[in-house]
Parts: structure tokens; C-alpha cells; sequence
């Protein structure tokens, strides 16, 4: 991890904050994410107000944690955004589509910052262009009209006749630069004041600090005069990651300076005014005999998420119950430990399976109790497992909301209009197939972009709208989710695919089918694309798209319309770690199938099974001729009943193709913990991972895909 500034180190004195970097990395990423999100949907010709403050909180968030921990080059651009985003709430600007983009562009530097901070080794990243044109636009943007005012608020015409100045309220969190000064105290160690100034040296734009007290803190007391344009509410809701709110009073700077007759380090001036603001029984005051009074003259605004964890280095007396309520309702656990806890379920799956195989052997007559036991062992171990998995489990808005960003630069670039829909976000996928499916699916979004939405100009002259429409919808089908990429764009052309096919030399004929036509998309290096660009046209992705999906055990489908769009239907599993299969016996064998993939089973009646071509054979079903794979052959099965002759099929599908598997016997269906046989073993041909039986054995889990392939060939 970068190395945070010497403030970080010294913050709070004795207290490490190097442990709470996770959680802030965490809460600062999921609120950057929130804020592209609100940019995104923001409409710039009638934002709404409360949108303006969410995006600004998310910014002073982040700001707030980084000024905390030390990383200076976040605090200073997100100080830069608060600035811009402050003027934007206040109606001092009008919300442009530059505006957006900028911060947008701040967003994603800002992201670059936290990973280098997190230890992703890059070089540091020089946001000089980027801090200019915010400052750019804060002092050139559109102005907003101000609105009318009564005759008697109104400023006399001629500058002149105005009256001179007077010191603002504590509250009014004008955006002018003023003279303030920061009582602080009392303190049991005034050294804690010391991170104020570190605090001001991190972030330039802030102002300037300078104590007023000769350094003197005899009675706990410190007096600090800043000038700063910074609103009083965040100025004391940075200070307050440092020192506790109610030892921290802010007021504007005048005669006194908060100091009473006699006071350590009091100006001459001090004295004409004892006690000069203080109020009765302040901190520090003369005749002080309580605690500082509630409020402590300013409202504190709601803490941060990011402020949490360093809150906790200057804990106060009596917070909000309700904060501690809200904290509560989640956790935040590492994925390493749910991955552990998923393992240990796996293996307990295992024992109970081991248990209810020995079970069987019992006379549960002379062993009621312990048969009963078991029983119940089967029932809870199935809702523990359930359980746990449903832990892993994340919705698919985690992918969705990384779309409507990439689109809006993706259409920008191609001078095309997109607009984003999203269905069945809640849809939840476990997360190590949602890692593995996000690169697949953006390569499909990219595509329906480039591909099959029209120019604008185009798609009026078809008497389409201008603006073209990708949705993406997410659903349960069976045990399986089911992801579809729609585009209302010119679908595919089943000419112009054959041709191209033609051209690289591909065995193909017109009296193939739409799908396996549609299908010609997906071979290497194959593009429709008239020239290359940077964006596609090199026959590379689809190819991909479909090779990532395979490996995760799902199918991928096309349907196409031409004028009218196409949709690709992707089909995975809910989860790779736990799955339904059906047990079948191959000699001395027993290999499972995915439940998913299985259609049929049945017994082989005489003249069924055809043989074609010298060696290849097919079974006809239901008027239906389709590949035999005999597994004993496959896999050579060593057989030493030599008179018995395999007479069970079963139909399994996948990769739009169907399979009749040669077995000896069905054994029936389990749900099986999958245990990864290419990290424990090495890579076997036609198989895609392994579990252990009840009675301990280890049994092969068929990879569908591959067999059908191999029919193929």
C-alpha cells in the first residue's frame, strides 16, 4: 500500500488508523459508485435539489475519510468537486452536461487514487488538467439568475453607499473567504489540536490556520484564527475527525477572541473585554463549573460513513443511540471467511452423506432414536447449507450498475443515442459466477452499442426513434439464471453472415437454421464489422464471450429479428460450489451429471441403435436421431462382468446440442459439493470438477459440453 502522508501517522496520537484503511477503501468505493449512479440519471436542465446534496454528501464523504487517513491527493480533488457541487446546490450555477462529464472524469481519477493507495502499484496520478477545468468551471460556468428579493433585502445600486462588512453567523456556511476563530477545549492533551494544523497543510484549498495563543494551553484551552471559505458545518465536521465536536466552538473572529482576563497567551486586547465569547459555563470560561452545553454552538451535521471508524479514536460521552442501531443491521465480513465457512459446510455435506450411506444398513426398528437423528442431521444440514450459500450470494444490480457509464461513452464516441434499460436487478447470482460472467456480458452490451444500434439519422429514416434502446434482464429459470442482452438496433442479416462465412472458408449451406447461422458469430475471429476501429471490427469477443460462458457451465442462445434486434440469452448455474446431479454407474464406476443438463432417461429396446459411417452410432427418439457416447469407452472403464451389456441411455443437452450417454445403471439424484479437480489434480478431458460420495468414493462430474463437442467431431 502507498504510503499515506506523516498526518496520518500522527493523528490522534497512540492511535493506529492504519487498521480502519479497508473500511474506508470499501465505503469510499461504494460512494463513488453511488455518485457516477446519481450523475448519471441527473437531468442537468431540472436537477433536483436533493439529488445535488446526495451527490455532494457522497464527495464530502470520501473527502472527510481521506483528509482522516492521510491521502492528501483525494482530499484535494474531492475538495475541488465539493466546491463545484456546493455551487450547483446552492443555485449559484446552472447544471451543465460539461459539468457532469468533469466530475465524472474526477470520479474515475479518484478511483485511480484509492487503488494506488490500496497497493495496486501504479504511478501516481496527475489530476492538474482535471483540477483546472473544475476550478474552470466553478468560476465560469453558467451563472443561475439569483432569484427576486424583497425591495428591503435588496443592495443599493452604487457600491459606495453599501455598508461596510460584518462578521457572518457561525451557520450561514457562506462560500466568501473569512476570519473565524476556533476555540478548542478544554483538553486533557492540547496536543490534539497540533492535527489541526496537519489537517490544514493536506488541504490547501481549506485556508489558513494559525494559532492566537502564543501555543499556551495552561487551562486546556486552544485559540486558533482561521480564514477560510469553506462552510462552517464541514469545517467542523473535519476537525471533529480529530477532536471531539462538543470540545470544538466556532465564531467569527473579533475583539477577545474567546479569551477571558488572564487567560494563557491572550492578546492585549483580551482584556478590554473579559470573558468576550464565552457564554455562561463554556469550556474554558472563567466561572465554568459544568460540561460544555449541548450543541456547542453549532449543529453538528449527521457523521459520515467514512468518519466512523476514526470517530473511534476520540470517543464521546452519550452518541446517538440510533446510529449504533443502524450499524448493526449489517456486517462486513471478508470474502476469504465465507469462501472458509463454505468449504467446512462442503465437508460437513460429506460426513452427513457418509452417515446417512452407513445409516441404511440400520434397523431402524432396534434404532428409532438414532435413524431419527439422522434424519434430522439430513434436514439441518441441508438448511445450513442453503444458508451459507445464500451469503455468497449478490444481486445482479452489481453488474448492471456498471453499464449505464460505459454506454453513455460508448454512444458519445459513436455518435449514437442509447438509452439503458435494466430488469431484474434484485435477480441475486453467487458472486464467484458474477466475477466470472461481468467481462462476458460487457463485451455483449458493447456489441449490441456498436453493432445494432443505428446512427440516429439512420434509425429516423426506418421510422424509429432516434434514441435506441439495450436492456438487460435478469431472471430464475429453474436452477439456473437466465441473463438477455436486448437491442432494438438492425438485428443480424442471415445473407451477409454466410457470406462472410464463405469468405474465411467455413463449411456452411443456405439450408441451414436461423440459430446455426445466428450461431456463425461465435467463431474465432469472425466479424460482420465494415472496418476496424477501436471499439470492434477485429474478430475478437464473441468468440470469448462464448468460450468464459462454457467454462462456467452455461449456454448462450441468439434470436434475431433483422430491422428489428436481436437478443442473446445466456444460461448459467446459481452457483459453482453445490449442485443437483444425477448418479450413474459405469462398471465399478459412478460419474454425475448436471441435473440441469439432463432431459430424459430410458431402457434400449432392440434395433434402436444405428450405426453410421463404420464406427459412429445413433439412437432414434421420438423421430429424433441423435449421437450415442459410450462412456465406458470414453473413459475406459475397466469391466470385469464381461457378459453384461450397457442397455440404459440418458439424454443430456447442452451448447444447443443433445447427447444419449451409454450407462449401466442410474443411482439416482444428490446434491453434490463441487471440488475444483484442475487445482487438486490437473486438467482431465470431458470432465469439469469432482465430489465425494457418501461412502467415500470420489466421482467424476461430466462436463455436457465437452461430450457434445465431441459428437460433433
Amino acid at each position: 500500500m502507498a504510503e499515506p502522508s506523516q498526518s496520518a501517522a500522527s493523528l490522534n496520537a497512540g492511535i493506529d488508523l492504519s487498521q480502519f484503511f479497508q473500511v474506508f477503501f470499501e465505503e469510499a468505493a461504494e460512494n463513488l459508485e453511488k455518485m457516477e449512479q446519481m450523475l448519471l440519471a441527473i437531468d442537468v436542465t431540472a436537477a433536483d435539489d436533493e439529488e445535488l446534496n446526495a451527490i455532494f454528501r457522497c464527495a464530502h464523504s470520501v473527502k472527510g475519510g481521506a483528509a482522516t487517513f492521510g491521502f492528501s491527493d483525494v482530499a484535494e480533488l474531492t475538495h475541488q468537486m465539493e466546491t463545484l457541487l456546493d455551487k450547483l446546490r446552492r443555485h449559484e450555477l446552472q447544471p451543465t452536461v460539461a459539468m457532469v462529464d468533469v466530475l465524472l472524469q474526477a470520479g474515475d481519477a479518484l478511483k485511480a487514487q484509492l487503488a494506488r493507495h490500496q497497493g495496486s502499484g501504479q504511478d501516481a496520478i496527475d489530476t492538474t488538467e482535471l483540477l483546472v477545468t473544475i476550478r474552470a468551471q466553478v468560476e465560469g460556468g453558467a451563472a443561475v439568475a439569483p432569484a427576486p428579493r424583497p425591495a428591503a433585502a435588496r443592495e443599493p445600486a452604487k457600491p459606495a453607499a453599501q455598508p461596510a462588512p460584518t462578521p457572518m453567523p457561525a451557520s450561514s456556511g457562506a462560500a466568501s473567504a473569512r476570519a473565524l476563530v476556533l476555540t478548542v477545549g478544554p483538553l486533557e492533551d492540547t496536543r490534539q489540536a497540533e492535527n489541526l494544523f496537519e489537517l490544514f497543510k493536506e488541504i490547501p484549498d481549506l485556508g489558513t490556520i494559525e494559532a492566537i495563543d502564543g501555543g499556551q494551553a495552561a487551562d486546556g484551552m486552544r485559540r486558533l484564527r482561521i480564514v477560510t471559505a469553506t462552510p462552517d458545518a464541514e469545517l467542523l465536521d473535519l476537525c471533529t475527525f480529530h477532536v471531539a465536536r462538543e470540545a470544538l466552538r466556532l465564531e467569527p473572529a473579533s475583539a477577545g477572541y474567546g479569551f477571558h482576563d488572564g487567560a494563557p497567551g491572550a492578546p492585549e486586547e483580551a482584556a478590554a473585554d473579559p470573558g468576550y465569547g464565552f457564554f455562561d459555563n463554556a469550556p474554558g470560561s472563567p466561572d465554568a463549573d459544568t460540561a460544555a452545553p449541548a450543541a456547542a454552538a453549532v449543529a453538528a451535521p449527521v457523521p459520515t460513513a467514512a468518519s466512523v471508524p476514526a470517530r473511534a479514536a476520540a470517543p464521546r460521552a452519550g452518541g446517538p443511540a440510533g446510529g449504533a442501531a443502524a450499524e448493526s443491521s449489517t456486517l462486513r465480513v471478508s470474502v476469504e471467511k465465507v469462501d472458509q465457512l463454505i468449504n467446512l459446510v462442503g465437508e460437513l455435506v460429506i460426513t452427513q452423506a457418509m452417515l446417512a450411506q452407513n445409516g441404511k444398513a440400520i434397523d431402524s426398528g432396534l434404532y428409532q432414536q438414532l435413524t431419527s437423528g439422522l434424519a434430522d442431521l439430513e434436514r439441518n444440514t441441508r438448511d445450513l447449507q442453503e444458508a451459507v450459500m445464500s451469503i455468497r450470494m449478490i444481486p445482479m444490480s452489481v453488474v448492471f450498475n456498471r453499464f449505464p457509464r460505459m454506454l453513455r461513452d460508448l454512444a458519445g464516441k459513436l455518435g449514437k443515442k442509447v438509452e439503458l434499460v435494466t430488469q431484474g436487478e434484485a435477480t441475486e447470482l453467487d458472486k464467484g459466477v458474477v466475477e466470472k460472467i461481468t467481462d462476458p456480458l460487457t463485451h455483449l452490451v458493447r456489441n449490441s452499442c456498436d453493432h445494432g444500434i443505428e446512427l440516429p439519422a439512420e434509425r429516423v429514416a426506418k421510422g424509429k426513434p432516434e434514441q435506441g434502446t439495450v436492456t438487460l434482464v435478469a431472471s430464475h429459470q429453474g436452477g439456473s439464471i437466465v441473463i438477455e442482452v436486448r437491442d432494438d438496433g438492425k438485428g443480424l442479416n442471415r445473407g451477409k453472415l454466410l457470406t462472410k462465412a464463405r469468405e474465411r472458408g467455413l463449411d456452411v449451406h443456405d439450408g441451414m437454421s436461423d440459430a446455426d447461422v445466428y450461431g456463425l458469430i461465435f467463431a474465432p475471429g469472425f466479424s460482420t464489422a465494415a472496418e476496424v476501429t477501436d471499439v470492434s471490427g477485429r474478430g475478437v469477443g464473441m468468440d470469448v464471450v462464448k468460450k468464459n460462458i462454457t467454462a462456467l457451465g452455461g449456454s448462450v442462445e441468439i434470436d434475431s429479428a433483422e430491422g428489428y434486434g436481436m437478443t442473446v440469452r445466456v444460461r448459467l448455474p446459481l452457483t459453482l460450489a453445490i449442485m443437483d446431479g444425477m448418479s450413474v454407474g459405469v462398471g465399478e464406476e459412478c460419474y454425475i451429471l448436471p441435473l440441469a443438463s439432463v432431459v430424459e432417461s430410458f431402457q434400449v429396446q432392440p434395433g434402436m441403435v444405428k450405426t453410421i459411417g463404420g464406427s459412429g452410432r445413433v439412437v432414434e427418439v421420438r423421430d429424433e436421431y441423435m449421437p450415442v457416447v459410450d462412456l465406458e469407452k470414453v473413459f475406459e472403464v475397466p469391466r470385469f462382468d464381461f457378459e453384461h451389456v450397457a442397455n440404459i441411455m440418458v439424454v443430456v443437452e447442452a451448447e444447443g446440442g443433445r447427447v444419449a450417454l451409454l450407462v449401466d445403471e442410474l443411482l439416482g439424484q444428490q446434491q453434490v459439493v463441487v471440488k475444483n479437480l484442475e487445482s487438486n489434480y490437473r486438467k482431465v478431458d470431458d470432465v469439469s470438477g469432482a465430489t465425494i460420495l457418501g461412502d467415500g468414493r470420489v466421482a467424476l462430474i461430466l462436463d455436457i459440453g465437452s461430450l457434445v463437442r465431441r459428437s460433433r467431431h
